[in-house]
Parts: C-alpha cells; structure tokens; sequence
C-alpha cells in the first residue's frame, strides 16, 4: 500500500474517531471505514481463555461428534459475541479461498484501522463461516482455507504483522442465523478483536502522538 493510500486511509478513520464508540459487540456487517473502526475499538476485557487454538478445537470436536444443529446459537458463537468484532462479507472463487479482486478494497479498510494508533497494539482472529450447503467437513476445511487467505492477504499486501493476526474456520459451527441455515447470510468473515500485542492490560493510545 502507498504512503498516499495510507495517508488517505487514515484521514477517514480519524474523522470516524470523532463520532461516539458503540459499547457492545455487534454482529452486523461493517460497511464503512467508521464502522469497523467503531466494531474493532470496542474492546474492554478480553477473555484469554478463547484463542485460536481453543475455537479451532470446540469447532473440529462439533464436526467429529456430529454435534446436532439448533435453533439456539452454539457454544462457539456465544463466546465469541462477547467480544469486539466486525462481520464483512468478502467474495470468493465458487469453492476455493481465492479472493475476489472487489473485495480488496475491504480488506484496505481493515488494514487502515488495524494500522491505526488507537489498533496498533491490538490482535486479532480473522474467523471464516460457511452455510450449511455441503458436508460439515468440508465447510471446516474451507472456511479455514478462506480465513488463512485473509490474513495472508493483510500480511503481504497490506502490511499487518503477521504477529497481530491468527485464521480459524468454524465451517458452519457458529451459524448467524441458526433458524436458517442454508441461508447465504452465515458465509461470513468475523475479526474479532482478542488482546493486546504486548502485556495484557496495557493502555492502548488514544490519539497519535
């Protein structure tokens, strides 16, 4: 990314900062530079014990025990709405992890916020979900493909480091909307902010400095 294109980038999420910060999680999609600043900065306690390790895991024991899908959410969605997030639809290739060209301009707000003062000691999981189209197994290994593409495209493209950044697939263990499950609004990509790139609790900077 150019300096102008960061210059540029930064400008609209300063002017983002000035509107009040939501004060809880939400799982609607971020269409605009503010909202996902607003989504991301929304942190005030992280919970160590969820990594990506563990959603990983509480995703692949779901698929391997045939866990029953119900009307209510899962365990892995109720964990994870307690944290600040965003939920943005990025387009991929029918099937595969290759991002569609449209979708990098998302991506390019994403990587603006995540670069921005108020971010910079954050990290993140970048969370893909499916629908229920497909066999569980299947959906797992895609969505886990799909979030790696993610995150490798914030790495080389945009200049995150890879430090701040971890990719889990739930598949379709974390449905949106568990009474439609075939729904194409549960193929989805979620950020969620998880703590701090240095000690736990360290203040983060309010404005640059």
């Amino acid at each position: 990314m150019t300096r102008i294109t960061r210059f540029v980038g930064g400008l609209a999420l300063a002017a983002a900062l000035a509107a009040p910060l939501a004060g809880a999680a939400t799982a609607q999609t971020a269409d605009s530079d503010a909202q996902i600043m607003q989504g991301l900065s929304q942190a005030t306690m992280f919970d160590p014990s969820l990594t990506a390790q563990v959603l990983r895991q509480m995703a692949q024991d779901a698929v391997t025990q045939n866990q029953p899908l119900t009307l209510d959410k899962s365990e892995i969605a109720k964990r994870l709405d307690k944290l600040a997030q965003i939920t943005v639809q990025i387009q991929f290739a029918l099937g595969s992890d290759i991002i569609r060209p449209q979708s990098y301009a998302t991506l390019g707000s994403i990587a603006d916020a995540m670069h921005h003062p108020i971010l910079a000691n954050y990290k993140f999981i970048v969370v893909g979900n499916t629908d229920t189209t497909g066999t569980r197994a299947f959906n797992l290994k895609l969505s886990q493909e799909r979030a790696n593409a993610i995150v490798q495209a914030l790495v080389v493209v945009f200049g995150i480091s890879p430090d701040r950044l971890e990719a889990v697939g739930l598949g379709q263990e974390a449905l949106q909307v568990p009474s439609k499950p075939q729904d194409p609004i549960n193929r989805r990509v979620q950020i969620f902010t998880i703590g701090t790139v240095g000690p736990m609790g360290k203040p983060v900077p309010t404005s640059a400095p």
